[in-house]
């Protein structure tokens, strides 16, 4: 037999769980973002009948028409510690539910789930603002993420490595409903396409952005029979085009392509994401982005808001938006006090800066000792103590029956213990 060899160490697997996509990947010392293996989080049927599910999807060739249903299994469990991520103030039962399936039908060995944000402030912040800043170890002490995701814009203070409740701040804008409205949009002005959401969704990643001065470029639009905004965007048939194109719009169509069938993309380019700035013109009775962010600061005590005002952080497919950036900060120095600076920070890849914030937790051995749950802990006291444990209270405090822990302390609050 040959000479031992060192013990492993544990494995962690990161699940960045999103409504649009699942995120997940090892943490290990040199893990890049390409190691990230982002899975779509849905079931979906196309007209043939036939079901996808997740990864499948990627072998589909005719998306036409294709119905999507938006709701892991091959690791061994038993040796993995795994950082899931939930939605902020997600309720107690499917928190319950989410336990129970790791520790009981999956038996991973260690557990911590906390929502996104939290494993966001785990990256090296200070590189987005100040590249080539030295190299943070521990999680940054406060930042405001604005995490605009598939379902909705959360805006979340994050002090001390935990979520202060009383600052968190929900539009129920994302990804889900630009694509809604923009098939609105096409669907009166020119080609049925309610039953098309791959396909809008495509052109909303592929042109849409957001407008520093809507106003001036509806007029543009208007006014100007040749402008830098309108583009064509050529539907696939899946015969000989299996993805759509973006193109400069043609003034007279070639010979040979009168079977092309198109769709003219002019104002819904930055009307649809106007609504991030803008809900109450579809209806939604809450105010824009840039309100959210400064209810969400004065929210906190008043020492921490000049700090979250300086460490914006967008992240979420939403962020991926071109200008939206330059609007918020346009928007935000007004509204901001006169003493504080207004920076917002979006990193290379925000749909997984998540992610990668979970690796960063999962290569901190001290760290994450102090987060993970131990299945044989759960099995030993149960799912009402996890959750309480989840919360940020102390094993101590909890076997007391104490009514504050470590989060309630580190957001300057209290929190009584149930029954």
């Amino acid at each position: 037999m040959g000479k031992a060899s060192a013990p492993r160490l544990p494995n962690v697997l990161v699940m960045d769980n999103g409504a649009h996509t699942i995120k997940a990947g090892y943490a290990t010392r040199n893990t890049d973002p390409s190691d990230c293996t982002a899975i779509p989080n849905c079931i979906a049927r196309s007209r043939d009948r036939r079901v996808y599910v997740g990864r499948q999807l990627e072998s589909c060739k005719d998306f036409g028409s294709i119905v999507f249903r938006q709701p892991v299994e091959k690791c061994d469990a038993k040796s993995t510690t795994l950082i899931l991520t939930e939605a902020p103030n997600a309720p107690t039962p499917l928190q319950t539910n989410m336990d129970q399936i790791v520790f009981e039908e999956y038996e991973f060995g260690a557990y911590y789930r906390c929502p996104a944000s939290q494993l966001v402030v785990w990256n090296d912040i200070g590189q987005l603002f100040n590249p080539g800043t030295t190299l943070q170890h521990n999680a940054a002490e406060c930042v405001l993420v604005v995490d605009s995701g598939y379902s909705f814009t959360h805006v979340i203070p994050v002090i001390n490595g935990k979520s202060f409740q009383a600052g968190i701040r929900r539009i129920d804008v994302g990804g889900k409903v630009l694509t809604n409205y923009l098939k609105e949009m096409f669907s009166i002005r020119q080609l049925n396409m309610m039953d098309e959401t791959y396909i809008v969704n495509e052109i909303k990643e592929s042109c849409c952005y957001i407008s520093k001065d809507p106003r001036r470029d509806l007029d543009i639009c208007k006014r100007m029979k040749r402008n830098s905004i309108v583009k064509e965007y050529v539907l696939p048939d899946y015969k000989s085009l299996h993805k759509g194109i973006l193109r400069e719009r043609l003034e007279k169509v070639p010979q040979g392509k009168e079977a092309e069938q198109t769709l003219v993309v002019g104002n819904e380019r930055f009307m649809a994401p106007e609504l991030l700035f803008h809900p109450g013109d579809v209806g939604y009775r809450q105010t824009g982005l840039p309100d959210i962010i400064m209810k969400s600061v004065n929210s906190t005590p008043e020492e921490y808001r000049p700090l979250l005002l300086a460490n914006i952080v967008l992240v979420g497919g939403n962020a991926m938006l071109q200008g939206l950036k330059e609007r918020l900060e346009a928007e935000l120095v007004p509204m901001a006090p006169e003493n504080c600076i207004v920076r917002i920070g979006i990193p290379e890849d925000p749909i997984k800066y998540a992610w990668q914030g979970g690796v960063a937790l999962g290569n901190n051995k001290t760290a994450l000792e102090q987060h993970r749950i131990a299945r044989a802990d759960y099995l030993e006291h149960g799912s009402t103590w996890l959750a309480k444990k989840m919360a940020g209270q102390s094993l101590a405090a909890v076997q007391a029956g104490a009514s504050s822990g470590v989060a309630s302390s580190s957001n300057k609050r209290r929190r009584s213990s149930p029954g």
